[in-house]
């Protein structure tokens, strides 16, 4: 017997890529049970799945940084004192990424790279250790939103929340509409998209001096030519990241969905002063905020 539960969750996650650097991501898990029917003529409770495997899946990636544990750019050291990783991704020619964040804000997969293979391997492995006996395999399958038009990846982390988007490094791939004088403009939205493709957006207010992070050794030669650093302490402790100029772009405000659709539509204004500007911003799956200007 078999029961399925399509769009269980999304997993909103950031991975480290060789070519691509850091990249965020939003994929949505549907499941399959394969198993014999229990005492109450179920494979498991549909309630269960939602609320017991959906927790299991968020806790092992959703809102951290997935790393190519396999891959020869992956450096590890483990502070033993305060339960922090520093973990070096030793891209050439400059483009190397540095953090320091506690153990929690990671996920470590077996792999040289990080795909919806790799991570359904994981997931996979995972779950199957919290299931009840009559289940006898599951099966996952990860799969990103359609989108006709514009998107962008982006990375970023928000110390003021409570929650887990504190962690420095967690990503989505949203979508983007931008309407102008009431008119959808494609355009513009690609324009955006473009730029900020695989990026990670940073606050200005958290931006530090290279000198003033907690490096590595392998970090011991970046500077602020090359990499801009971050540095903030928030409920779960003290995140830092160096990441390549060029795959950053910095914003005035906070990084929430919020403040990135009023810093768009702002700009836009700024390009087109005497019209109206809706922006609806998008943070992953189904999600997100409209601004106006």
């Amino acid at each position: 017997m078999q029961l399925f539960v399509n769009d269980l969750t999304v997993i909103d996650f950031s991975y480290l890529c060789p070519e691509r650097g850091m990249v965020g991501e939003s994929w949505i898990v549907d499941i399959i049970l394969d198993g014999r029917l229990n005492e109450q003529s179920m494979v498991l409770d549909f309630g269960r799945v939602k609320k017991q495997i959906k927790r299991i899946i968020d806790g092992a990636v959703d809102h951290k940084l997935a790393i190519p544990a396999e891959h020869p750019y992956t450096h590890v050291v483990h502070n033993d004192q305060h339960d922090t990783l520093w973990v070096d991704f030793m891209r050439p020619h400059g483009s190397s990424i540095h953090l320091y964040c506690p153990a929690d804000a990671f996920a470590f997969i077996d792999a040289k790279r990080v795909t919806m293979a790799s991570i359904t391997d994981y997931l996979r492995a995972v779950i199957k250790r919290e299931l009840p006996e009559n289940v006898d395999a599951i099966q996952l399958q990860l799969r990103a939103e359609e989108i006709p038009g514009a998107y962008y990846h982006y990375t970023h982390g928000l110390k003021k929340h409570d929650g887990n988007c504190q962690r420095i490094a967690h990503g989505h791939r949203s979508r983007l509409y931008v309407a102008i004088d009431g008119e959808r403009d494609q355009g513009v939205e690609q324009h955006w998209a473009d730029t900020w493709r695989d990026i990670y957006l940073g606050s200005e207010e958290d931006v530090v001096a290279i000198a003033q992070l907690q490096r590595s050794q392998q970090a011991a030669t970046i500077t602020d030519q090359s990499h801009v650093g971050y540095s903030y302490r928030a409920d779960q402790g003290l995140f830092e990241l160096a990441i390549p100029r060029q795959e950053n772009y910095l914003i005035p405000s906070d990084s929430t969905v919020e403040c990135i659709a009023a810093y768009l539509a702002q700009q836009i204004k700024q390009q087109y002063p005497h019209t109206r500007v809706q922006v609806t911003g998008f943070e992953g799956v189904g999600k997100g905020a409209i601004s106006h200007a």
